[in-house]
């Protein structure tokens, strides 16, 4: 697989792969999700027990190789839901 066909499915829909080259605060909170289905970035801490400053930065590695999307709470627009947008079969 060349380097450009392994660009392409990163910023496709994310995938192990990329999330094997981030720190382990990012894969435990992507690991936290695909347990979870769907978690504010409150939630996330609690479950990890990693505090709030170090799930964000896990957060953002993940978004910047689309492992993660987030979208507005409909029952609090003040806080955001992160789904792990990997492939499990994968």
């Amino acid at each position: 697989m060349s380097a450009s066909e392994s660009a392409g499915t990163d910023a496709d829909a994310g995938n192990w792969d990329a999330v094997r080259e981030l720190p382990p605060s990012a894969k435990l909170v992507a690991k936290t999700l695909e347990y979870n289905d769907t978690l504010t970035q409150s939630q996330l801490a609690e479950e990890t027990l990693l505090p709030p400053r170090t799930v964000r930065y896990g957060l953002n590695r993940l978004e910047e190789v689309g492992a993660v999307e987030s979208r507005f709470s409909f029952s609090d627009a003040r806080k955001r839901i992160y789904t792990l947008t990997i492939d499990e079969s994968r």
